[in-house]
């Protein structure tokens, strides 16, 4: 998987500075197949992403299918809170490469 901006184009502000147009990311539909895992103390979206996915760069993933369980602006979770790690990865990267041509 490349990192998630590589393919997302690049605009430029009136100064010629650069900037990336805003990242859209899929509706995580639920499955019969997802994960569920109850956290616990040091767990963390990109070692989840890892043992998970095999990749830590998926840790938006994780976000994406639990929203309002986890927090979008730190990796770290808190303990004891249920989240839902999504398995059709192959389809959730393809709806995400489509939202972002």
């Amino acid at each position: 998987m490349p990192y998630r901006t590589e393919n997302i184009k690049q605009k430029l502000t009136p100064n010629r500075k650069r900037y990336y147009k805003n990242i859209k990311y899929p509706l995580i539909s639920l499955s019969f197949d997802d994960i569920y895992v109850i956290t616990t103390s040091g767990d963390r979206l990109d070692n989840l992403a890892h043992q998970f996915y095999a990749d830590v760069d998926l840790w938006w993933v994780i976000t994406t299918a639990n929203p309002g369980v986890i927090r979008r602006d730190s990796f770290n979770l808190k303990p004891g809170i249920e989240i839902r790690i999504p398995q059709d990865i192959e389809s959730i990267l393809e709806d995400f490469e489509k939202l972002n041509e």
